[in-house]
């Protein structure tokens, strides 16, 4: 499916914000960061605004291109943040998604499927997710556990997310690989055990179980029982050795 996209940016090419639209079927226009820009853009499907560098023009943007106006049809709009911008997000920029700048072409053209495809009724309980003590919200990209944000970088976040979406399911590190980090990683699993690590760490002693580790599989999100604490397997005792 090829769409019309239009990136709202100060570099003359687009692929400056993100490369890998390069390597997409998808028409894109460059128009300069400013809601005038819309008024002979013609139609567009999604709007990419560059929020790599100023944050704070980037957020008011945003939340022009989402109220009222001349876009209030609600044409979806991707921003695109630095890895450092992250901790600046929150629901006040009303944006339908965001990218990193080195996603590749895979993860781009998800991101475009699903806000040209989602139904906009979503509202902010279905974008929360909560397992036991721990509420991860979509909307602003944050971590709460016992009302304790977690200080996760955007990886981490989307790793916890997809485990304790599917709490009990047991994933090997490659499947992990592939549906958090995305099959143009290149990367060796290790990632994934060195992020797993950081988690726990995050998490704290009294809940790092949250995230099981299962023998020679993987790793699996326990689902929590009465008290709010994870089922951990049943350890076999090991008999005393003989003399």
């Amino acid at each position: 499916m090829s769409l019309d996209l239009l990136v709202l940016t100060a570099e003359a090419d687009a692929t400056s914000v993100l490369p890998a639209l390069d390597l997409l079927p998808h028409t894109v226009r460059v128009r300069a960061p400013e809601v005038t820009a819309l008024l002979d853009a013609g139609h567009r499907d999604v709007i990419l605004l560059d929020a790599r560098s100023d944050l704070a023009s980037a957020k008011s943007l945003c939340r022009l291109l989402k109220g009222a106006g001349e876009d209030e049809v609600g044409t979806p709009v991707i921003a695109v943040v630095g890895e450092g911008g992250l901790v600046a997000l929150s629901a006040e920029w009303r944006t339908d998604d965001i990218m990193l700048p080195t996603a590749g072409p895979a993860e781009v053209d998800a991101r475009l499927r699903l806000v040209t495809t989602r139904d906009g009724a979503t509202g902010q309980a279905e974008a929360e997710l909560r397992v036991g003590d721990l509420v991860i919200d979509e909307a602003t990209y944050t971590a709460k556990l016992r009302r304790r944000t977690l200080e996760l970088t955007y990886k981490e976040f989307e790793l916890l997310k997809y485990l304790a979406q599917h709490a009990g399911r047991v994933f090997t590190r490659a499947q992990l690989l592939q549906e958090v980090w995305g099959y143009d990683f290149f990367g060796g699993t290790r990632t994934v055990d060195v992020h797993v690590r950081r988690l726990r760490a995050k998490l704290g002693p009294e809940h790092e179980q949250m995230i099981g580790t299962v023998r020679n599989v993987g790793y699996k999100f326990e689902r929590p029982v009465k008290g709010g604490k994870p089922v951990s397997p049943a350890v076999p005792a090991v008999p005393a050795p003989t003399r």
